[in-house]
């Protein structure tokens, strides 16, 4: 099915490998007028786009909006009010952690027609290079998604990770940020056992992928150089079981 015009696509471009994406975000690609992709869209995949598409970036990179998420929703209307098929295309899967809720809020209130397309989430991916399971019978009964990063002008709740982390879960964190010390000092403060397993990657599923295996006590003295540079993925449990951990 090929995109429909005056018609946004709010879709997910999955953790940055190409052969990741679905039929039907591919297809996206290749027959929507505009596309507004986030920064970690990588370049492999916009490459698959239309030649005749118009692509403008409206993404950040630490902490800088390149544009307002106000401005993202003006490009959305302008160019879906010209008969233009738009497709939003964010990184990971479109509703977890993408602003989702303030754009199809935007696209109801100005009678938008829209549509969500799914996409891989960067915790199954990096599950899946790492051959580890995310929930085990015997250890992990829970899947938590997190993030450590608020939007501004939000309340901090003190301590942060207060009762988030049951013995039975697998916590993934999304967005940790770069003070590795602090965040691993706050989850052990929570009641998180320092012998925990963790996993951190950073860039997931492309050519500069890094995985830094180690436990919650050991991540609380690690260099961010160590684990390398955003997007970074946090993953913590005991079903991890990460090589050469306690």
């Amino acid at each position: 099915m090929t995109a429909q015009p005056a018609t946004v696509y709010l879709a997910g471009a999955g953790p940055g490998d190409p052969d990741l994406l679905t039929l039907r975000t591919l297809r996206l690609l290749q027959t929507c007028d505009v596309i507004l992709p986030d920064d970690l869209v990588t370049d492999e995949i916009l490459a698959l786009a239309s030649p005749s598409a118009l692509i403008i970036p409206v993404g950040k990179r630490c902490g800088q909006p390149r544009i307002t998420q106000a401005g993202i929703h003006d490009l959305m209307l302008e160019h879906a009010q010209k008969n233009r098929s738009v497709l939003r295309l964010k990184s990971g899967d479109p509703l977890i952690f993408g602003r989702a809720s303030e754009e199809i809020a935007f696209l109801t209130e100005h009678s938008i027609p829209f549509e969500i397309v799914p996409g891989i989430t960067a915790a199954f991916a990096v599950a899946a290079a790492l051959k580890t399971p995310l929930t085990d019978r015997t250890a992990s009964s829970k899947l938590i998604f997190a993030t450590a990063h608020h939007a501004s002008g939000k309340l901090d709740i003190t301590p942060k990770w207060q009762d988030a982390f049951p013995p039975d879960a697998t916590l993934v964190i999304y967005m940790p940020g770069r003070n590795f010390a602090l965040l691993a000092e706050d989850l052990i403060a929570s009641g998180i056992a320092p012998h925990t397993p963790c996993v951190a990657v950073s860039k997931a599923t492309t050519p500069e992928e890094r995985t830094h295996r180690t436990t919650l006590a050991t991540l609380a003295t690690t260099e961010p150089e160590a684990i390398g540079p955003a997007p970074v993925l946090l993953l913590i449990g005991h079903a991890i079981q990460p090589v050469g951990c306690p």
